[in-house]
C-alpha cells in the first residue's frame, strides 16, 4: 500500500469551470429550493444535470398587423368583411333613399277628397233594451197575409250612449233574414245615423256590434306574451308592429284614396315599412342586411310575376267591396294595381320571416363551425330553407283558403263545378296572389342563403 493511499482524506483544491480556483472568502448557501421552483441563475445559465430534461423557453408567436406586409395568408378577413359592408351599403342605401322620397312625393299633402257617394252615415253606439219580432208594416191588420210576411222583422229598442240622442231610447227596423245577426238584450251595437231626426228610428240603421273591449284585450294578451318571451327584442318588435300600421294607415290609404296608382304605392311602403321594421327588430348589422337585400329581390320578383298573369288571366281586381268603394269615392281607381297591391303587401310579411331566419341559420352554422367554406355553408342553409319553405307556403295556401272557404262551400252545394268556381274572378284572383306569393317565398330561399354565405365567410372567425 502507497503512502499517498493512507493520507486519503486530504481534499484536492477545487477548480472552478473557468479553471481558476475558488475564492477562500465562503459564500452564503441560497435558500433552499421550494419543489417546482424553476432554479436560479447566477452569473451564467447553468447547464442542467444529464438526469434532469432540459426545458426550453415557449415563445408567444408575433402576429403582424392586419393591413401590412405583403405576405399571401388570409389574416382575420376584416378587411373583407370591411368590403362586404361597404358593397352592402352602396346596394341599399339608394333604394332606401329612393323609399323615403317616393313616400314624400306620394302623399297627399292637400288632403283625400270628400266622398261623392252615399256613406253609411256617423257612426253613433247604444245599448240594445229589446227586441220584439213583427211584421215590417205595423198597419197590417189582423188576418192579411202569410205568418211569415206578417213576421219578417225585428224591431230593435236602442238606448243611445253617444251622438245627437245621448240618454234616449229609439226604436229601429231591422229586416229579418238568414243573413241577419242575431241581437239580444244588453248586447252594445254600433247604429249610422244620417243626419235626420236624432228622435227618429228611420234616421239610424244598426249596422254591427262593438267590439272594443274584447279586441283591446286580446292585442294585450299578444303584447304580453311577445314582451315575456322576446324582452327587449319583443319590445322592439312591437314597436316596429307599430310602424307598419302606421305606414298603411298614415300613408297608403290616403295616397290611394287620392288616385295615386295603388301598385307605385304599395312598393314605397313595402320599401319604408323593410327598411323600418327590419332593421329596428334586428338592429344594423350586416346579417340584416342581407334580409333586407334578399326580401328587396323577392319583392321585385312577385311584382313582376303579379303584372304578368294579372294580365294573362284578365284578372280585373273587381268584386262587391271594390265596386262599393267606387261608387263611395266618387272617382276611378285602378282596380288591378289594387289586387296588385295587396299582393305586395300580403307577401312581405311572410317574407321578413324566411328571409331574416334563413340568414340567422346561416350566420349560426359559420359560428359552430369557421372552416366552413361559403359553398358548404349554402348547402347547409339550403337544407334548412327547404323546410322552412315547405311550412311557409303550406301556411300561405291555407290562409287563402280559409279566407274563400264560403265560396267553396258554395261550389259544393250549387252544382256549378269547381272548375267554374276557380276560374270565377273572386277565386281566380285569390289563386293568382297565392301562387305568386309562393313563387316568391321559394325564390327567396336560395337567393337570401346565397348572398348571406358569401358576406359570412368574411366575416371574422369568433375567438375560440
Amino acid at each position: 500500500m502507497r503512502d499517498d493511499d493512507e493520507d486519503h482524506t486530504t481534499p484536492l483544491p477545487r477548480v472552478g469551470r473557468s479553471g481558476r480556483p475558488p475564492s477562500d472568502k465562503p459564500r452564503p448557501r441560497p435558500a433552499p429550493r421550494e419543489p417546482g421552483e424553476p432554479r436560479r441563475a447566477r452569473h451564467a445559465r447553468p447547464e442542467p444535470p444529464m438526469d434532469e430534461p432540459v426545458e426550453e423557453p415557449v415563445e408567444e408567436p408575433v402576429v403582424p398587423p392586419v393591413g401590412h406586409g405583403h405576405g399571401h395568408g388570409h389574416g382575420d378577413g376584416r378587411p373583407a368583411s370591411r368590403r362586404a359592408r361597404r358593397l352592402l351599403a352602396l346596394l341599399l342605401v339608394p333604394f332606401a333613399l329612393a323609399s323615403v322620397v317616393g313616400a314624400v312625393l306620394l302623399y297627399p299633402f292637400g288632403g283625400t277628397p270628400e266622398p261623392a257617394g252615399p256613406g253609411r252615415g256617423t257612426p253613433v253606439q247604444g245599448t240594445v233594451t229589446a227586441v220584439e219580432a213583427g211584421p215590417c208594416d205595423r198597419g197590417v191588420r189582423v188576418g192579411e197575409g202569410t205568418p211569415e210576411q206578417r213576421e219578417q222583422c225585428l224591431t230593435i229598442a236602442v238606448r243611445m250612449t253617444d251622438g245627437a240622442a245621448s240618454g234616449r231610447e229609439i226604436r229601429t227596423v231591422l229586416p229579418q233574414e238568414p243573413s241577419t245577426p242575431r241581437f239580444a238584450v244588453d248586447d252594445d251595437v254600433v247604429l249610422a245615423y244620417n243626419g235626420g231626426d236624432a228622435l227618429d228610428g228611420q234616421s239610424y240603421q244598426l249596422v254591427d256590434f262593438q267590439r272594443g273591449t274584447p279586441l283591446l284585450v286580446l292585442a294585450g294578451l299578444f303584447a304580453l306574451a311577445v314582451l315575456v318571451l322576446g324582452r327587449w327584442k319583443g319590445l322592439a318588435a312591437l314597436v316596429a308592429l307599430g310602424v307598419s300600421f302606421a305606414v298603411l294607415v298614415l300613408f297608403v290609404l290616403p295616397a290611394i284614396l287620392a288616385g295615386e296608382n295603388p301598385l307605385t304605392v304599395a312598393v314605397v311602403a313595402a320599401g319604408v315599412i323593410m327598411f323600418a321594421v327590419l332593421y329596428l327588430t334586428h338592429g344594423f348589422s350586416a346579417r340584416t342586411s342581407i334580409a333586407v337585400l334578399g326580401t328587396m329581390v323577392s319583392l321585385a320578383l312577385i311584382g313582376v310575376l303579379g303584372v304578368l298573369f294579372s294580365a294573362a288571366a284578365k284578372l280585373t281586381g273587381i268584386d262587391e267591396s271594390t265596386a262599393t268603394l267606387i261608387g263611395t269615392i266618387g272617382h276611378g281607381i285602378d282596380t288591378r294595381g289594387l289586387l296588385l297591391a295587396g299582393v305586395v303587401i300580403g307577401a312581405l310579411g311572410v317574407l321578413d320571416d324566411v328571409t331574416v331566419t334563413q340568414t340567422s341559420a346561416v350566420w349560426e352554422l359559420r359560428r359552430a363551425n369557421p372552416s366552413l367554406g361559403w359553398r358548404s355553408l349554402y348547402a347547409a342553409g339550403l337544407r334548412i330553407g327547404r323546410d322552412h319553405i315547405a311550412s311557409a307556403v303550406n301556411t300561405l295556401v291555407m290562409a287563402y283558403a280559409g279566407a274563400a272557404l264560403p265560396v267553396l262551400l258554395y261550389s259544393s252545394v250549387s252544382g256549378v263545378g269547381l272548375g267554374n268556381i276557380l276560374e270565377s274572378q273572386s277565386i281566380a284572383q285569390e289563386i293568382v296572389r297565392t301562387l305568386v306569393g309562393s313563387i316568391g317565398l321559394v325564390a327567396s330561399v336560395p337567393v337570401t342563403t346565397a348572398l348571406a354565405a358569401v358576406v359570412a365567410t368574411k366575416e371574422p372567425k369568433p375567438a375560440g
